[in-house]
C-alpha cells in the first residue's frame, strides 16, 4: 500500500483527494499537511512537513504556492517523489522543482485532467495544421475563488500551441481600448471568475468564415483527484527525472 503525504489536505483538492484514498485498498495518507485546523479526516495532521517523523513513499501537492518550496526540499531530503499540482509558482520555485528533478522523480502539471491534456494533444496538431490561417484564442472560466489568472491551465496550453508553431506567438493577456486591434503574431488568453465554475477551457481557430472550437469542461474537482493520484502510481519506482501528463497518457 503506497504511503502519501498530502500538502493541502484541508483544501478543496485535498478533501477530494482524501475522499478517494479512504475508498481505496491501494493508498493511504500517513500525513496531511495544511495550515487550517483539521475538520474532515483522521489521518495526523501538520502545519509544516517537516514535523512529520514517519515513512511515507509520495507527495501530492495540492497547497499554497508558497509552500512549494518548503514540500520539494522535503521531497529531496528524504528522497521521495513528489505530485505538484500547484499553480501560480514563481520562476524561482519553477527552478528549484526542475533542478530537484536531477535527484528525484518529480511528476508536475498546471491540470491533472486526463481530459484536459488530451484537449492538449489536439490543440497542438491543429495549431501546427491551421498556423498561417487562423487566429488562436484562449478563454478560461473558474470558480471566483480563484486567486491566479490566467489559469496554469491556460498557460500550458499556451506553451503547448507556441511549442507546436513554426512562429511562436506572443501572448496577450486580455484586451481593451481603442487601439487593441488583433495583430497577427499574437494569441490571447482571456480569463473569467464567477459563481463555482469548477473548470472550462476553450481554444478558438477563428479562419475566414470559418471557426474550429475545441472545449474541454470539468464538473467535478474528482477528475483532477483521480489524476493525481494516478499520477503518483506512475512516478513510484521511476528515476529521477521531470514528469508530466504527456508520459503519463501516452502510458496508459
Amino acid at each position: 500500500m503506497m504511503k502519501i503525504i498530502l500538502a493541502g489536505a484541508n483544501g478543496t483538492m485535498g478533501k477530494h483527494v482524501a475522499t478517494l484514498i479512504d475508498a481505496s485498498n491501494e493508498h493511504e495518507i500517513v500525513a496531511g499537511i495544511d495550515q487550517k485546523e483539521n475538520l474532515y479526516h483522521t489521518f495526523p495532521y501538520y502545519q509544516h512537513i517537516e514535523e512529520f517523523k514517519g515513512e511515507a513513499d509520495c507527495i501530492i501537492d495540492f497547497s499554497h504556492y508558497t509552500v512549494v518550496p518548503s514540500l520539494v526540499a522535503y521531497a529531496l531530503a528524504h528522497t521521495l517523489p513528489i505530485v505538484v499540482c500547484t499553480t501560480g509558482l514563481s520562476d524561482e520555485t519553477e527552478a528549484s522543482i526542475l533542478e530537484a528533478s536531477k535527484r528525484i522523480p518529480v511528476f508536475k502539471s498546471g491540470n491533472m485532467s486526463l481530459g484536459i491534456n488530451l484537449l492538449l494533444a489536439l490543440v497542438k496538431t491543429s495549431a501546427k495544421m491551421l498556423e498561417d490561417q487562423f487566429d488562436i484564442e484562449i478563454i478560461e472560466k473558474h470558480h471566483h475563488r480563484k486567486i491566479d489568472a490566467p489559469s496554469g491551465t491556460a498557460k500550458m496550453i499556451a506553451n503547448g500551441i507556441n511549442s507546436a508553431l513554426e512562429n511562436p506567438k506572443r501572448l496577450v493577456y486580455g484586451r481593451e481600448g481603442n487601439h487593441s486591434k488583433r495583430q497577427d503574431d499574437e494569441m490571447t488568453i482571456h480569463a473569467i471568475r464567477g459563481g463555482t465554475i469548477v473548470g472550462e477551457h476553450e481554444v478558438i481557430f477563428a479562419g475566414l468564415d470559418e471557426v474550429i472550437e475545441i472545449k474541454h469542461t470539468a464538473s467535478s474537482r474528482t477528475v483532477f483527484a483521480k489524476g493525481a493520484i494516478t499520477a503518483a502510481d506512475y512516478i513510484f519506482g521511476k528515476p529521477h527525472g521531470l514528469y508530466d501528463m504527456d508520459h503519463l497518457i501516452y502510458n496508459l
